[in-house]
């Protein structure tokens, strides 16, 4: 009963900053970017990230214990087959990639900021966020800033958006994450996205 009046206030357009969290890392760049329009919004946000690691956003941190990596670990392996490339066995590309899956895992829809390969992955270590939340059948979206444009995954593909036609914040709990070589454009396309989910607020 209480999840579909949730979801029919999403939907409904009634949601409120007040409603939502961002989910995200706290790194420089796009991540730092999505936390501080979600600041400006008054949006609460949660910022994954583990001991050692530098971040650039200090609001909302979860800095996750050994335990908790453990949990959202995955085989390097796997990923890399999956992605079609090489990742190395370091131990801070493995906890990037464990910090990665509690960011997707906890929001409803994710918005990454980057770049959409030849073979439908994302370029990056922010690719793995992309995959998982296609794994997870999550409402996906990239601003590809090569491209200049917002894509969606349609769930076999990815769908382009017209300019006017940019993805809507529809869900209390969702991620943003990214590159860290954020570009203009990706920067405006971020504070869009929260003026056009959050024009009232």
């Amino acid at each position: 009963m209480h999840e579909v009046e949730a979801s029919s206030r999403c939907y409904d357009r009634t949601m409120t900053p007040q409603d939502c969290i961002l989910f995200s890392g706290g790194a420089p760049g796009a991540e730092a970017e999505f936390g501080s329009c979600a600041e400006r919004h008054g949006i609460d946000e949660v910022n994954f990230t583990f001991e050692g690691h530098t971040i650039a956003r200090h609001r909302g941190v979860r800095v996750l214990n050994h335990e908790e990596l453990q949990a959202g670990d995955v085989s390097l392996e796997y990923v890399s087959r999956l992605m079609h490339r090489r990742y190395t066995d370091s131990p801070t590309i493995r906890r990037v990639l464990q910090t990665l899956w509690y960011q997707v895992n906890s929001g409803q829809e994710i918005y990454v900021i980057g770049t959409v390969l030849a073979d439908g992955t994302v370029r990056g270590g922010t690719g793995w966020g992309a995959e998982f939340g296609k794994l997870c059948n999550k409402p996906l979206h990239v601003f590809d800033q090569e491209k200049d444009a917002w894509l969606t995954w349609s769930g076999t593909d990815w769908t382009p958006r017209a300019k006017a036609d940019g993805p809507v914040i529809a869900h209390p709990h969702f991620t943003g994450t990214g590159t860290r070589r954020l570009a203009d454009n990706g920067k405006r396309a971020i504070a869009d996205l929260f003026k056009r989910s959050f024009a009232s607020a």
